[in-house]
């Protein structure tokens, strides 16, 4: 049975508008690689691959949602950044290689910032 709490945090995330949830993938994604980092460093490799597997799925999540027929040259050129950063994260899990870890984690932030600041001049 779902308790209270899961069921007020599904609300809330199914009730946001797409741009949000957009920017809260983004988030966690980021969030994931920022704990897989420190996990990595003190050799607690089952957590760092845990944390790296939830960032690896969020990414492959906004390459599925993307709909690169509508959103043309844009689109495509957002998948292909997706695709490096998730095959670059299994890389840098595969290596445990923290500055791998983080140039995505960077380029999440980014990707974040932009969409944050595209979505809020569009409103």
């Amino acid at each position: 049975m779902i308790d209270k709490i899961q069921l007020y945090q599904q609300n809330q995330i199914q009730t946001q508008p797409p741009e949000k949830l957009v920017t809260m993938l983004y988030d966690g994604a980021a969030r994931f690689i920022s704990q897989a980092v420190p996990a990595v460093e003190r050799h607690d490799f089952e957590k760092a691959n845990y944390y790296l597997g939830r960032a690896e799925d969020i990414i492959a999540e906004l390459m599925v949602t993307l709909d690169r027929e509508a959103g043309g040259e844009i689109a495509e050129n957002l998948y292909n950044l997706y695709d490096f950063m998730y095959r670059w994260l299994v890389q840098a899990n595969v290596k445990k290689d923290p500055a791998m870890m983080r140039q995505v984690e960077r380029l999440i932030k980014e990707l974040r910032d932009t969409w944050e600041e595209a979505t809020t001049k569009s409103h």
